[in-house]
């Protein structure tokens, strides 16, 4: 699931772009929502800062005390791989957008057929980045490598779980090793875990997240603490295809 935030000092306009960006994410079967939306810079800052969001379309004259791009630049600073698409009824400043890595720019007044043609290749840059994002099951349905607490095997089933969704594919831990990185490691015959997302390792060999747990296999003990602690991530996953 991608979650898109929205900004724009006109209210009619940030409500017209939300449900035409709803429209779209139905009409192509697009894992996304609009999670967050907003008129106030601030509110954005602190909604960004405090949640993961994957897309950010942004007006760049907010008629605020800052602009657009100063907004996004202060974004940047804590989020490098956010994708930005800003708005403008002045052209003249499109250019200045690219030095905060802009992904596209709509111009003013924004027809569905432009926001569909920006939405549509966002996703295809998205897929195309395997490091970011995994794909799972039908080609529209992307998750965030960085929202994913542990991929479960369950039978020829695999759940991937983040903190508010769980994703089901008939897959193997086999066909997943290539995308996904090294902060993925086996640490039961049954789980994979994102340790960046770990809050505590309770004595029981229980790993808990942030509402969920999982669990450390004897067998991949030994290797899961080792890399935990050391940050040997060396061959971390070659377990996948050596135990059963």
């Amino acid at each position: 699931m991608l979650n898109f935030v929205l900004c724009d000092d006109n209210i009619n306009i940030l409500d017209k772009l939300k449900k035409t960006i709803e429209s779209l994410f139905i009409e192509h079967n697009l894992e996304a929502e609009v999670s967050y939306s907003s008129n106030n810079p601030d509110n954005i800052l602190k909604f960004v800062k405090e949640n993961n969001v994957d897309v950010l379309i942004l007006d760049i004259n907010l008629h605020s005390s800052i602009t657009g791009i100063e907004l996004a630049e202060k974004i940047r600073e804590n989020n490098k791989k956010i994708y930005i698409i800003f708005t403008t009824g002045h052209l003249e400043y499109a250019m200045l957008a690219y030095k905060v890595k802009t992904f596209d720019y709509l111009a003013k007044p924004i027809t569905k057929e432009r926001l569909e043609e920006t939405i549509l290749r966002l996703f295809d840059d998205i897929k195309s980045s395997p490091k970011k994002y995994i794909r799972v099951g039908n080609k529209n349905t992307l998750i965030n490598l960085d929202d994913i607490y542990y991929i479960k095997k369950d039978g020829m089933k695999l759940i991937f779980q983040t903190k508010n969704n769980q994703y089901t594919t008939y897959s193997s831990f086999n066909k997943i090793q290539s995308c996904l990185p090294e902060n993925f490691i086996r640490c039961h015959k049954s789980y994979i875990t994102n340790i960046d997302n770990i809050e505590n390792i309770k004595s029981n060999n229980i790993i808990s997240f942030e509402n969920n747990e999982c669990y450390i296999g004897p067998k991949y003990k030994n290797n899961f603490m080792e890399v935990l602690n050391n940050g040997n991530f060396t061959n971390n996953l070659d377990s996948i295809n050596n135990r059963k």
